[in-house]
């Protein structure tokens, strides 16, 4: 008898979590992926590109419906806002015309617990292009707008202190002919209580076989929402 009660407390717990929580999650995630791939359509990328590019969109679709599911499911969510500036070495195909890079973003975290959270980040990042040989004149600079999604885990369970992130996404150029671009970036830093958060990264931008990379410096601070 027990074990049919038991039983029938589980079945009831699914059909709870299905309707509350996965139809809700599946709604957000068709409606998230819809709008992402309106907005990074880029049909310049070649074919591994474009496997690449899909494999993104439904990445952050996964990623924003998660938070809208979170957001609309509990009140209680910290959420805090951090705002940083990049310094860059460039790497790779972008040290051909740039010497350094500088950026500004603003990225959103969304708390899972004291350990794991899930950033989301948008910004602006220039190469400034330079000297062409021994002329004065320089090559032309490359902006672009990232929009990444992402884990960020703390080794520490207050919730600061040293931690690792990886974050996924789409780049788009703000130089003419530039297009969208996948974007990907790994990174370690340092957070402290005070808001304070030190961290480098490694981002690298793959389009039509072309990797334009940094490794960055970041210095930023956050604030609770």
């Amino acid at each position: 008898m027990s074990k049919h009660l038991e039983l029938s407390k589980f079945r009831g717990l699914c059909d709870v979590f299905t309707k509350n929580y996965l139809h809700k999650y599946l709604l957000w995630h068709s409606f998230c992926l819809r709008m992402i791939q309106q907005i990074i359509c880029d049909r310049s990328l070649n074919l591994n590109e474009q496997i690449k590019m899909k494999k993104t969109t439904k990445f952050l679709a996964g990623a924003v419906a998660a938070l809208a599911l979170f957001f609309t499911t509990n009140v209680n969510a910290q959420t805090k806002l951090g705002i940083g500036g990049n310094f860059g070495i460039p790497t790779g195909d972008a040290s051909d015309f740039s010497n350094f890079a500088l950026g500004l973003d603003a990225r959103l975290q969304f708390d899972v617990s004291k350990q794991i959270s899930i950033p989301v980040t948008t910004g602006y990042t220039s190469f400034f292009g330079k000297k062409i040989g021994n002329t004065d004149t320089n090559f032309e600079d490359f902006g672009f707008i990232p929009v990444k999604a992402g884990v960020k885990v703390f080794l520490d369970d207050t919730g600061s202190g040293l931690y690792g992130l990886a974050e996924l996404g789409a780049a788009f150029g703000v130089t003419n002919g530039s297009g969208t671009s996948f974007i990907y970036s790994p990174a370690i830093g340092y957070s402290w209580s005070s808001g304070l958060d030190l961290g480098v990264k490694y981002e690298g931008l793959s389009k039509n076989s072309t990797t334009l990379s940094q490794v960055a410096l970041r210095v930023a601070y956050g604030f609770n929402l």
